[in-house]
C-alpha cells in the first residue's frame, strides 16, 4: 500500500508538469481542468482496491448465489448480480433530483437548452437523467459529463447517433444505462461548455463510442454499441474502479481499450470488471486489449471475433473466468489471445489466466504467468461456468422496457 501511495505522489507530480498527454482534448488547461485532473487522480487513488483477487471472489460468489434461484426481475435501477466488482461504489445520480430529457437537439454547445441531454449533464451535484419519450441525439461535439450522473434510458428507445462521442474526463460516480450508441463520429473540438459554470476550447475528439479519461467509479450497463469511428469503449489515463456489464456490442473493430499507452505506468492503477455481456456479430479484435491494470472478464459470451478477444501488452493480469468463447472458422484465428509488441520471454511472466470458460469451435487460450488468486478457493464459490453464459446474457444490450412495467 506504500509503494501505491508513492505512486500516486509521482501522479500528481505528472499532472503537475502538465503533459500533453494529460491535457489531451483540452485545447486550453486551464486552472479549472487543472484542478479537476489534480481532484481525479486523487479520486482514482481512493477507489482503488489494494486486493483485487478478492473483488473477483466475491462477484464470483453472488454471481453463483442468483444462479441459484435468487435472481428476480428488477424493478429498480442496480446491478442485476450485486456481487463485488470494481465499479460497485457507483451510485450516479442516486442522491439527486430527476431531470427529464424533453429535447432531442444539440445546437448550441456554450449554452445549452434546459431540456437537452447536454444541458442536463452539466448540472451541478447529483442528477438523475432520464428520458420523456423515444428520441434520436445526434451529438455536435462531445458530451462532457460532470460528477454524479446517472444517464437512465429505460422506458424510452434512445439512440446517440451519427454524431460525436460521449466523454467523461476527470469525473466520478457515472452510471450510463440504457442507450444505442452508434455511427460515431470524430468531433471538430470548439468552445463546449463542460460545466455550468466553465466553458472552454477542446481539440478534434476521437469518435469513440464512451470515452473514460481519467475517470473513476464509473458503470455502463445494458448499452448497444455498433459502428463508431474509433473504439466502443476506451478508458485511459488513470481510469479505474469501472464496470462494463450486460452490454451488447458488434459490427466494430477495435472494441474496447484499456489503457494509453505502454509509456504511461500511472495506469498500472486500472482495474476493470467485464462481465455478462454478448460480442456479436461483425467484431474483429480488442474484447478487450489492456495495458497495465487488473481486468476481471467473467461470463461473458464471445460468439464473433475476426483476429482475437482478449489482448494486452505492458503486462496487466487478466483473468478469465467462466466466458463462452466461440472460435471463427479461420484455422489462424482459433487463439482467444493475443500479446502485443512482446516475446514470449518477456510475456510469459504476465498472469493471464483462465478458469471456467468454454472454448469451443478449436478456440483456445493461452495462459501465462502465476495463479491470480491468493485466497482460500474453499472459501469462496467458484464462477459459474462458461456453459451457463447463454443464461447470463440473454438479455444484454438496451432493454426494451415500458413505464410503470418491471423491466
Amino acid at each position: 500500500m506504500e509503494a501505491f501511495k508513492a505512486a500516486g505522489l509521482l501522479m500528481l507530480l505528472a499532472l503537475a508538469l502538465v503533459s500533453p498527454m494529460v491535457k489531451a482534448n483540452i485545447g486550453d488547461f486551464d486552472e479549472t481542468w487543472r484542478k479537476r485532473a489534480e481532484e481525479a487522480t486523487k479520486a482514482a487513488h481512493d477507489a482503488y482496491t489494494p486486493n483485487p483477487e478478492e473483488v473477483a471472489n466475491n462477484l464470483n460468489e453472488h454471481v453463483h448465489k442468483s444462479m441459484d434461484g435468487n435472481n428476480s426481475t428488477r424493478r429498480h435501477l442496480r446491478k442485476k448480480h450485486t456481487g463485488k466488482c470494481f465499479g460497485r461504489d457507483t451510485t450516479g445520480g442516486k442522491a439527486g433530483p430527476y431531470y427529464v430529457v424533453s429535447n432531442p437537439a444539440d445546437d448550441d454547445l456554450v449554452n445549452p437548452k434546459p431540456g437537452t441531454l447536454r444541458h442536463a449533464v452539466i448540472q451541478d451535484g447529483p442528477l438523475w437523467i432520464t428520458f420523456a419519450h423515444d428520441m434520436v441525439i445526434r451529438l455536435s461535439e462531445e458530451l462532457l459529463i460532470t460528477d454524479d450522473k446517472t444517464i437512465d434510458a429505460r422506458g424510452a428507445n434512445v439512440h446517440i447517433f451519427n454524431g460525436a462521442q460521449i466523454t467523461l474526463q476527470f469525473v466520478k460516480n457515472i452510471i450510463i444505462h440504457g442507450l444505442h450508441i452508434h455511427e460515431t463520429k470524430a468531433g471538430n473540438g470548439g468552445m463546449i461548455r463542460d460545466s455550468v459554470n466553465h466553458y472552454g476550447f477542446r481539440t478534434r475528439s476521437d469518435g469513440d463510442g464512451i470515452s473514460m479519461y481519467g475517470a473513476s467509479r464509473i458503470w455502463l450497463d445494458h448499452i448497444s454499441m455498433s459502428h463508431c469511428q474509433d473504439g466502443l469503449i476506451d478508458a485511459v489515463m488513470g481510469s479505474t474502479a469501472i464496470t462494463i456489464s450486460n452490454c451488447h456490442f458488434t459490427h466494430h473493430n477495435e472494441v474496447m481499450l484499456f489503457g494509453a499507452s505502454d509509456s504511461y505506468s500511472q495506469d498500472q492503477l486500472m482495474q476493470i470488471t467485464v462481465a455478462f455481456n454478448h460480442f456479436g456479430k461483425g467484431l474483429v479484435q480488442r474484447m478487450p486489449r489492456c495495458r497495465w491494470g487488473f481486468v476481471h472478464v467473467v461470463n461473458n459470451d464471445y460468439t464473433h471475433w475476426l483476429m482475437y478477444a482478449i489482448g494486452g501488452s505492458k503486462h496487466p493480469t487478466i483473468l478469465s473466468q467462466g466466458n463462452r468463447f466461440i472460435a471463427p472458422p479461420n484455422p489462424r484465428c482459433k487463439e482467444i489471445t493475443k500479446r502485443e509488441y512482446s516475446p514470449e520471454s518477456v510475456w510469459r511472466s504476465w498472469s493471464w489466466r483462465s478458469e471456467k470458460d468454454l472454448m469451443m469451435n478449436g478456440a483456445y487460450f493461452v495462459k501465462s504467468g502465476s495463479p491470480i488468486l491468493k485466497v482460500n478457493r474453499k472459501d469462496v464459490m467458484s464462477a459459474k461456468s462458461g456453459t451457463y453464459v447463454t443464461r447470463l446474457t440473454r438479455f444484454a444490450g438496451a432493454l426494451n422496457c415500458f413505464v410503470n412495467k418491471p423491466c
